[in-house]
């Protein structure tokens, strides 16, 4: 949900400071040619920040007490951040999760039974939040709760959680916290994430009652409930409605009753609650009332959990300045394209082609709205620094999947076909690994024109090429999308969002959610 105020500080540059205690002057004041509006939005379940500033650093150390902190990445790696654009500029990647947990009375009263309580808990709403570099646009990334992935190693100061090879995305979340569901995130996108914010239900239900209502559209009646008790509860007529506080959680966790009553509706739901959120508070930016706004400013500083980076009041005021700069209508909402796991049709795995094609724009910093141009165009090929044929090549097989096994001796394959190019130290690793996508990976910024070289031999886009500190040298990963062959297959076009992405644009006014069968009124 979003927490929006408007503080009038004194004496106060860009990024704030001092004071500002009690209640304030309510009485009408003339307008200041160099006063700042200081918006928060605390995002809904997501807990996504969308919209402009912070409380004016109203009770300023009170509020950062409240503010709940956790390590940013507990994975054994990290991704390296991404290549500044022409202009220096680098993007945002901030993930936002809705935890699950029943550890508190008030979280337990809103859903689950006395069985759930002090069972690890579970990352139901995953969503990345990618800012360009050059902050003109937004996109949002939802993974489904039931998509089946790989979740690395853990690691926190008393204990050790093994590898997954194939783990329920919300999984992460009870093994070792949020920066569990970092490191799972960068595993599978290969982006570096550098923040994440967290709420639970009931952070979700204070900052939607403190920001009144959100409005909504369902197409036909709606009631979420199965006679063996499943579904959130919500009942609504056809038509648009506010929610807030118990209802705008209900909306949030709605998933049977909309659409084909699986997650991804439930995401859907998700964006446009969001969406609307947005539009809302940036249109009535005013709330003039100091009661209102110490409320605000205490429901969204409990509710959140963030990462030491985010840890006080300041901080999230300057990640707030960065994500106001983007108009609403580049905010491009989105699901990552999945497709039934072949194991258990009650899961889902990540689509091959689409959701690699997806994120591979996040990563290359390409809108996802089709409007400008692509953040590693930007960027020229840099020189080799070691002949081809003194460079040392790691090939590695990565061309299985969820529905097919690797073909076999693929990495062999294509150290022969590389070593026929000149680079005859290449020599074919035992190591196992899968890729939707063929990638060439290195370690430190002074390979970067060697890994290009060995990408530009075999025809692999330059926007394959990656630093990564899972590798101790040049490495070709043959992915998925090169089973068979010498010559790399033409990828697609690398600047179109693809449809199963269900693009939700954050300026789209008549979004409405369609009814699942059997549950209208």
């Amino acid at each position: 949900m979003t927490l929006d105020a408007q503080a009038r500080p004194k004496n106060r540059g860009r990024h704030g400071g001092g004071g500002g205690r009690g209640g304030g002057d309510t009485k009408p004041r003339a307008p200041r040619p160099r006063r700042r509006i200081l918006r928060w939005s605390a995002a809904t379940l997501a807990v996504v920040i969308l919209g402009t500033a912070g409380a004016g650093y109203l009770y300023y150390e009170h509020l950062n007490a409240n503010i709940k902190k956790a390590q940013r990445n507990l994975g054994d790696s990290d991704v390296p951040e991404a290549t500044p654009n022409a202009a220096g500029q680098t993007p945002l990647n901030i993930l936002m999760i809705g935890s699950d947990s029943r550890n508190t009375a008030k979280d337990l009263k809103l859903g689950g039974s006395k069985a759930d309580v002090g069972r690890p808990p579970l990352a139901d709403v995953q969503m990345l939040l990618h800012v360009s570099a050059d902050r003109s646009n937004m996109s949002v990334v939802s993974l489904p709760r039931d998509t089946m992935i790989p979740i690395p190693r853990c690691t926190t100061d008393s204990k050790k959680y093994e590898a997954l090879s194939l783990a329920m995305a919300n999984e992460s979340l009870g093994r070792g916290g949020p920066g569990c569901t970092v490191a799972t995130w960068q595993k599978l996108t290969r982006i570096h994430i550098d923040h994440f914010m967290m709420v639970d239900f009931s952070g979700v239900v204070d900052m939607a009652d403190a920001i009144g209502g959100v409005p909504v559209c369902v197409r036909q009646n709606v009631y979420s409930h199965t006679s063996d008790g499943h579904g959130s509860g919500l009942k609504l007529k056809a038509g648009t409605h506010p929610v807030k506080g118990e209802q705008a959680l209900q909306w949030l966790r709605t998933r049977y009753g909309f659409e084909d009553g699986t997650d991804i509706g439930r995401t859907h739901a998700q964006h446009m609650y969001m969406n609307s959120m947005v539009r809302q508070l940036r249109a009535n930016a005013t709330l003039g009332n100091p009661t209102e706004m110490r409320r605000l400013a205490e429901a969204a500083t409990k509710a959140l959990t963030v990462d030491e980076g985010l840890g006080t009041v300041k901080k999230l005021y300057d990640l707030a300045g960065e994500l106001q700069k983007v108009p609403t209508k580049r905010i491009t909402m989105t699901t990552l394209p999945t497709v039934q796991w072949s194991q258990d049709h009650n899961r889902l795995v990540p689509d091959p082609e689409d959701a690699d094609q997806l994120l591979s724009m996040v990563r290359d910093d390409t809108p996802l709205d089709g409007r400008g141009a692509k953040h590693k165009s930007e960027q020229k090929a840099k020189a080799p620094s070691t002949p081809a044929g003194t460079l040392a090549v790691q090939v590695r097989n990565g061309t299985g999947t969820s529905t097919e096994a690797p073909t076999p001796a693929r990495a062999r394959a294509v150290t022969q076909v590389l070593q026929g190019k000149g680079f005859t130290r290449a020599g074919a690793d035992v190591g196992a690994a899968t890729e939707a996508k063929t990638l060439v990976l290195y370690p430190s910024a002074d390979l970067e024109g060697d890994a290009q070289a060995v990408a530009k031999a075999l025809g692999v886009p330059l926007g394959q090429v990656h630093r990564s500190t899972d590798v101790s040298g040049v490495t070709l990963i043959v992915g998925a999308d090169w089973r068979t062959g010498d010559t790399y297959p033409k990828s697609r076009s690398a600047d179109r969002t693809p449809s199963t992405a269900a693009v939700l644009s954050g300026d789209k006014e008549d979004a409405c959610m369609e009814v699942q069968k059997g549950f209208t009124w």
